[in-house]
């Protein structure tokens, strides 16, 4: 019997909201568009709008006046103003006008938490730092998002469940001969198989023995300044031409309880090859492929929010033991980086 570990020493709570220090994708780009979208990932509230030129910027969902909402307010392109008092504040958190008040003291001050974030693929992604002031991680995509050779195309869903169901799920390739088998891609293969973990530079990945190409055959996961995940499945003919159908999969914590979904389905085709293949993907397999999504969901909604402390984990999981583990670390070290900033900060005082 596998059961989880609970304390309070900081560390749970780190691993329900999300860890620090990461990128993550936020938002579809078609949800915001004029108004500014107020938004939860993570625990925190932020505001996401877009300046004149269309490009995003997120701040703290604060007015540093009274504390509401600045998404309910105005989008002055290279700044907010908040709904309720008029209160102005920048893309960089500043506050540049009270109006209100002449020479308000308010004015000039950086009163307001600013995420650097960038649009690629339809997805607006955000920094969650630790709150140590320190640069950004750089950030390195899966190509299939970067690469001219690709193609992707973005699934995005709320489900309520915690992101952690969602990252073991991706990680249980053997889920797919299952859960999965009347699906146009996951209908052939072995219903058992020995599976096998494999280092890579930037994490490793989990695969069946002996199978390739059949089915849901393995998950790669990476930590390049984002934690990403990726895996491929057979097409059949009829589905057009290109190489094997791919998934980039991200997973964003809401909080605890919800996380929003982030996956691109990809595959390496260019030229009339590219535009034969969106055509049949949006008229003939995108319904197909959220089928498979709404499984995915009921299955991950229904479970208890302390399903981990009542498993029974064997061979087949080792996939999602090894992610937790490299999880679980991570925030053991910046628990205890925050815990040792605190106390540097208390003995300068």
């Amino acid at each position: 019997m596998a059961a989880t570990s609970r304390n309070d020493d900081g560390v749970e709570r780190l691993l329900d909201l999300g860890l620090r220090n990461l990128w993550y994708p936020v938002a579809a780009s078609w949800m915001v568009a004029n108004k500014p979208v107020g938004l939860t990932r993570l625990g925190d509230r932020i505001v996401i709008w877009r300046d004149g030129r269309g490009a995003p910027h997120i701040l703290e969902d604060r007015c540093p006046h009274r504390g509401a909402r600045l998404s309910l307010g105005w989008n002055l392109g290279d700044r907010l103003a908040c709904w309720y008092h008029g209160v102005e504040t920048d893309m960089d958190g500043v506050v540049v006008r009270v109006p209100a008040v002449e020479e308000c003291p308010l004015v000039g001050q950086q009163a307001v938490k600013s995420y650097p974030c960038f649009e690629q693929k339809g997805a607006i992604f955000a920094y969650f730092d630790d709150g140590s002031g320190a640069e950004p991680a750089p950030l390195t995509l899966p190509e299939e998002l970067t690469s001219p050779g690709w193609d992707a195309m973005l699934c995005t869903a709320h489900w309520r469940c915690s992101y952690r169901y969602a990252l073991d799920n991706v990680m249980d390739p053997m889920h797919g001969t299952y859960l999965h088998a009347q699906s146009h891609s996951m209908a052939e293969g072995a219903k058992e198989a020995k599976m096998h973990v494999r280092s890579t530079p930037d994490g490793f990945i989990f695969e069946k023995l002996g199978q390739r190409g059949l089915n849901f055959d393995w998950t790669e996961f990476a930590s390049t300044g984002a934690h990403w995940m990726r895996l491929s499945l057979p097409y059949r003919k009829s589905a057009g031409p290109g190489g094997l159908f791919g998934i980039a999969a991200f997973v964003t914590p809401i909080d605890a309880e919800n996380c929003r979904v982030f996956f691109w389905r990809t595959r390496q085709v260019q030229g009339w090859q590219r535009d034969t293949w969106r055509f049949m993907y949006k008229q003939k397999l995108e319904g197909l492929h959220w089928d498979v999504l709404e499984q995915d969901r009921a299955i991950l909604e229904g479970m208890a929010t302390d399903a981990r402390d009542h498993e029974f984990l064997y061979q087949h999981d080792t996939g999602l033991a090894r992610l937790r583990r490299l999880m679980r670390d991570e925030a053991e070290r910046q628990v205890a980086t925050r815990r040792k900033a605190a106390t540097a900060s208390a003995a300068a005082e």
